[in-house]
């Protein structure tokens, strides 16, 4: 078992409203502050998809996605490591959105809390 890190933030919408910004790659550069552009052969995710991300360091890493599961959770691989988990729980009045990472980016967990707290003033002012 990998540990991860993880980051979460509550949003104002059910999942289903939530899931179309994490899983659609052209919303990815707008709440995900680690990426500036998204090249895919398709616009939703689905397992296998592959494609690139550039950095916001400039340079382009391959991924792939792998698990996913409607309105509730996918991850991916990026440089061929496993990467970022995207959970989306639902509660009473809201969804808790939580991303997990594997410990050793544990420097990477201030990006996540960011990208949450992006994520959320998208979906909330949509």
């Amino acid at each position: 078992v990998v540990r991860r890190i993880a980051s979460s933030i509550d949003i104002a919408a059910p999942p289903g409203r939530i899931w179309p910004f994490v899983t659609n790659i052209e919303w990815w550069p707008r709440w995900g502050l680690s990426i500036t552009a998204v090249d895919s052969e398709a616009g939703e995710i689905f397992p296998g998809l592959s494609g690139r991300v550039r950095t916001r360091l400039g340079f382009w890493l391959p991924f792939t996605i792998g698990d996913v599961v409607a309105e509730s959770f996918w991850d991916w691989f990026v440089g061929g490591v496993p990467a970022t988990g995207h959970h989306l729980d639902s509660r009473e009045g809201h969804t808790r959105v939580r991303f997990t990472a594997p410990w050793v980016v544990a420097p990477y967990k201030p990006v996540m809390t960011a990208s949450l707290k992006e994520l959320k003033r998208l979906v909330e002012s949509a």
